[in-house]
C-alpha cells in the first residue's frame, strides 16, 4: 500500500470544512464514486447531495472516491495499491456497495479505469456475490444508461431525494447478499432499472428489440422530487481544492421552463421547479457564514420568480453573487447592478443560434434586437467583457447562418469598442463555440450530428472571420471530442466493449478504430421516428411532445424520417 496516496488523501481531508467522516461500523458501507478528478467531483452539487443524504442514515457509512489525477494514477500503478476511499482509506472492494454518480457521458470512459484500479471485474456478469453491489445514478444515467449498463447491477433513474429511501428500505429488509433475489425485488421499485433483467437484440446498427423478465417493467419511470424545498442542495463540504473554492453553491431551481429543442434540461428535469424565497434566504445566510460569495446554480437561474429579491438580499447581508450565465431576455438594471457589486467583470450570454433562422429552429425565442439590447444594457453599466455561447452544426445549418453569426458579433463588437474608447479601457468578446450533439429525450434526439470534417471547416471559417476582429477571441470544443460525446449519448450496450478497450489502450480513438460496430452510423445517422431507441427502456410521459416539437422544427422531414 502506498503511503504517498494515504498522505495525499489525509491532506485533502484536512483542507475540507463542514463534514466529519463517520467511523467504521455502519450496517451498510457505501463508497460513492465520482468518475473524474476530486476537483471536478467536489464542485458537483448532485454528488455532494447524495453523499450527505446517505450519511444522514444512522446505519450507513458512505465514503467517497474519485478518479486519481495523473501523478496519483502512476503511483497506484507503481505500488500496486488498490483504489482507496478518501475518508477511511479502505479499498473499494471492501465496501458493500459502490455507487457511481455520473453527470456527463464522457466520464463513462473512466468507469472501467476505476474498476481496474479497484481490482474489481468491470462486467456485472463476471462479478460474484463477494464483490460489492455496483449501482449508479446521475444526469447521464437519466439520459441513456445503456453504454455502461453491462457494468452495473442497478441504475437509479431519477433524483436521489425521491428514490433512494425506498431502495435503502429494501436493502435493510432483504439484504443484498442474495444478489439475484435482491435485484429481482429492486426491479419492482419505481425508478430502479436492473440491466441484467432485460434482453436486448440488435439488427445492424439498430436496437431491434428489448424484453424484460423477472417482473421488471417494460419501461422504468424517471422519478423527480415534487417539492424542491423538501431538501436543500448546497455545498455541504467546502474545500480550496475546487474550481469554486471561493463560493458557497446553492441550487435555486431544477429543470428549465424554456424547452429549447436541443437541450435536455427542460425535458428530463420536468417539470421546472423553483425553491421558495424563504428557503433560499435561509440557505444564503448559512452559506455567507462560511464564504463571502454565493454561487446560484440551476439550468435557468434567471427565470426564478424571486431572483432579483434573492440577489438583493445576499448583497444586503454583505455577500456577493455569482451566476454561470443569464437569460438574455431576463436582464434588467437591477440584476446588472448586483453583478457589478459582486465584482463581475465578464457576463456570459447564450444566443446559441448564430442566425435568426437557427434561433427559431431550436425555439430559443430570441431576436437579434433582444440580443443587442441586452449587450447595450451591459455596456451601459460599464461591463465591457462579454462571453457569448453559440452552437454550430445544428440541423439544416448553412454557411449563410454562420455569416449572420459573424455579422452579429461584429455589431456587438462595435458597441464594446465605442464604449471602451469613451471609458479609456479595453473590452473583450469571447465566443464559446460548441458543435451540436444530439441528446436523448430532446426533440432533436432523432437528428444525426454533423460530420466532423464539415464542422472543422466551419470552425476554420469562424477562426478566420473572427481573426480579423480586434478584441474578439474564439474558443471552441474539438469536433472530435463532440463526436465522442455523441457516441456515448446515442450508444447502446455494445459500447461496453469499446469502453473496456479504450481503458486498455488509453485512447478512445484507437478503440473506435478496432470496434466492430460502425461508430459513424451511431453518431451521424438520422433516426426514424418509429425506431426503437437504446434509451427507450426509460419511460417518458412527454414522448408525444418530443415528436410534435421535432415535426414542427422539420415539417418536410415527416415523409422521410418515419419508416
Amino acid at each position: 500500500m502506498s503511503w504517498k496516496i494515504i498522505e495525499k488523501n489525509r491532506r485533502l481531508l484536512s483542507r475540507e470544512e463542514g463534514f466529519s467522516p463517520k467511523r467504521r461500523g455502519g450496517k451498510l458501507t457505501v463508497c460513492l464514486v465520482y468518475p473524474n478528478r476530486y476537483a471536478v467531483g467536489m464542485s458537483n452539487l448532485g454528488f455532494q447531495s447524495v453523499h450527505a443524504l446517505l450519511n444522514e442514515e444512522p446505519d450507513i457509512l458512505c465514503d467517497r472516491a474519485f478518479l486519481p489525477d495523473a501523478d496519483d494514477l502512476r503511483e497506484y500503478r507503481r505500488s500496486g495499491t488498490k483504489l482507496l476511499s478518501l475518508e477511511s482509506g479502505e479499498p473499494l472492494g471492501s465496501f458493500d456497495i459502490i455507487a457511481f454518480s455520473v453527470s456527463f457521458e464522457n466520464d463513462y470512459l473512466n468507469i472501467p479505469v476505476i474498476f481496474d484500479l479497484a481490482g474489481i471485474p468491470p462486467l456485472a456478469s463476471e462479478r460474484r456475490p463477494a464483490h460489492p453491489l455496483v449501482m449508479a445514478g446521475g444526469a447521464a444515467l437519466f439520459l441513456n444508461p445503456e453504454p455502461v449498463a453491462d457494468f452495473l447491477d442497478l441504475v437509479c433513474v431519477g433524483e436521489g431525494e425521491e428514490l433512494l429511501q425506498s431502495l435503502l428500505e429494501l436493502m435493510r429488509a432483504e439484504g443484498i447478499v442474495e444478489r439475484e433475489s435482491f435485484l429481482a425485488r429492486a426491479a419492482r421499485l419505481p425508478g430502479i432499472y436492473i440491466p441484467a433483467l432485460y434482453d436486448v437484440s440488435y439488427d445492424g446498427v439498430r436496437v431491434a428489440g428489448r424484453r424484460a423478465g423477472h417482473g421488471a417493467p417494460e419501461q422504468v419511470a424517471r422519478l423527480m422530487m415534487a417539492d424542491p424545498d423538501r431538501r436543500e442542495s448546497v455545498s455541504g463540504i467546502l474545500t480550496p481544492d475546487t474550481e469554486f473554492s471561493d463560493m458557497y453553491l446553492m441550487e435555486v431551481s431544477r429543470g428549465c421552463p424554456r424547452g429549447c429543442r436541443f437541450c435536455a434540461a427542460g425535458f428530463i428535469y420536468f417539470p421546472y421547479r423553483q425553491r421558495s424565497l424563504d428557503e433560499l434566504k435561509r440557505q444564503a445566510v448559512e452559506g455567507l457564514a462560511r464564504r463571502g460569495k454565493i454561487g446560484l446554480v440551476g439550468a435557468a437561474v434567471s427565470d426564478h420568480r424571486d431572483i432579483g429579491e434573492l440577489c438583493r438580499f445576499i448583497l444586503e447581508q454583505g455577500g456577493k453573487v455569482s451566476v454561470s450565465s443569464l437569460r438574455i431576455d431576463r436582464l434588467d438594471d437591477g440584476m446588472i447592478e448586483v453583478l457589478k457589486a459582486s465584482g463581475h467583470k465578464t457576463v456570459a450570454l447564450a444566443p446559441e443560434g448564430g442566425s435568426q433562422r437557427m434561433r427559431d429552429l431550436v425555439r430559443k425565442n430570441l431576436t437579434e434586437e433582444q440580443i443587442l439590447a441586452a449587450c447595450d444594457l451591459l455596456i451601459g453599466h460599464d461591463i465591457l467583457n462579454l462571453k457569448l455561447y453559440f452552437i454550430i452544426g445544428l440541423p439544416t445549418e448553412t454557411m449563410d447562418d454562420l455569416e449572420e453569426m459573424t455579422a452579429l458579433v461584429g455589431k456587438i463588437r462595435e458597441r464594446v469598442i465605442d464604449a471602451a474608447r469613451k471609458n479609456k479601457r479595453l473590452g473583450e468578446i469571447i465566443l464559446s463555440v460548441n458543435p451540436f450533439v444530439p441528446k436523448p429525450f430532446t426533440p432533436f434526439q432523432w437528428c444525426g450530428m454533423e460530420d466532423t470534417a464539415s464542422l472543422e471547416k466551419k470552425l476554420k471559417y469562424l477562426q478566420q472571420a473572427v481573426g480579423k476582429l480586434s478584441n474578439v477571441r474564439l474558443i471552441a470544443e474539438s469536433p472530435k471530442d463532440a463526436y465522442l460525446q455523441a457516441l456515448l449519448s446515442r450508444g447502446d450496450r455494445r459500447l461496453s466493449a469499446f469502453l473496456l478497450r479504450s481503458a486498455e489502450l488509453g485512447s478512445w480513438k484507437r478503440a473506435a478504430r478496432e470496434f466492430d460496430v460502425d461508430t459513424d452510423l451511431l453518431v451521424y445517422r438520422n433516426i426514424p421516428l418509429d425506431e426503437t431507441l437504446p434509451w427507450d427502456v426509460i419511460g417518458s410521459a412527454g414522448v408525444d411532445r418530443l415528436r410534435r416539437e421535432y415535426l414542427e422544427a422539420f415539417p418536410r422531414r415527416e415523409a422521410v424520417i418515419v419508416s
